[in-house]
Formats: structure tokens, C-alpha cells, sequence
């Protein structure tokens, strides 16, 4: 059974950062990308960074230069170093495959709010 629990979400004001990490089964752990999504209200999910299990990685242009996508393989688990956040980086934060395919299972998330 796929399991993804992320955590490391709360407030934050502006410009500051957070560490957001995902256990993952290691069942897909070890052989697929994973990636950080988001989904912020009445907005789409989409993908801001995603890594291969090698360590090489691929970020939005919105998160480029301020988030940083890391894994461990030894802990089946996906981070997300997220610097000079904003507050349209207010959303909830999910881990999962990259591409997640359609029907893919997800966790609960973790919620993001960038306010003063």
C-alpha cells in the first residue's frame, strides 16, 4: 500500500523559510522522481520541483532560486527547503510521483500560510 504523510507545514510571515519533508513507501520511493506540489484555493495542483533518484531535479519558474527539492534514500524521504517565501506560496504542500499519473493516490498534505 502507497503511503505519503507529509508534515513540516505552518504559518510563516513573509521572507521566511520552512522545511517541508515526506515519507514515502519505499516501494515507489526507490524507483520513481518524486515531486512537491501545491494547491492553493479555487487553483489547480500543480508541480514545483521534482527529483530523480539519482538527485538530479527540475523546478518551476515560481520556486526557482527560493526552494530547494532534497531526498534520502536510506529514509525513503523527500524535503522541500523553501526560503524568501510569499504570500502566494500559501497553499496545501504534497509530495507524490513526478508525473503522478491520474487516479494516483495522495496523502493529506501539509498547509503553507505565508502571512504577517
Amino acid at each position: 500500500q502507497v503511503q505519503l504523510v507529509e508534515s513540516g507545514g505552518g504559518l510563516v510571515q513573509p521572507g521566511g523559510s520552512r522545511r517541508l519533508s515526506c515519507a514515502a513507501s519505499g516501494s515507489i520511493f526507490r524507483i520513481y522522481a518524486m515531486g512537491w506540489y501545491r494547491q492553493a484555493p479555487e487553483k489547480q495542483r500543480e508541480l514545483l520541483a521534482h527529483i530523480f533518484p539519482g538527485g538530479v531535479t527540475h523546478y518551476a519558474d515560481s520556486v526557482k532560486g527560493r526552494f530547494t527539492i532534497s531526498r534520502d534514500n536510506a529514509k525513503n524521504t523527500v524535503y522541500l527547503q523553501m526560503n524568501s517565501l510569499k504570500p502566494e506560496d500559501t497553499a496545501v504542500y504534497y509530495c507524490n510521483t513526478a508525473p503522478a499519473p491520474h487516479g494516483s493516490y495522495w496523502g493529506r498534505g501539509t498547509q503553507v500560510t505565508v502571512s504577517s
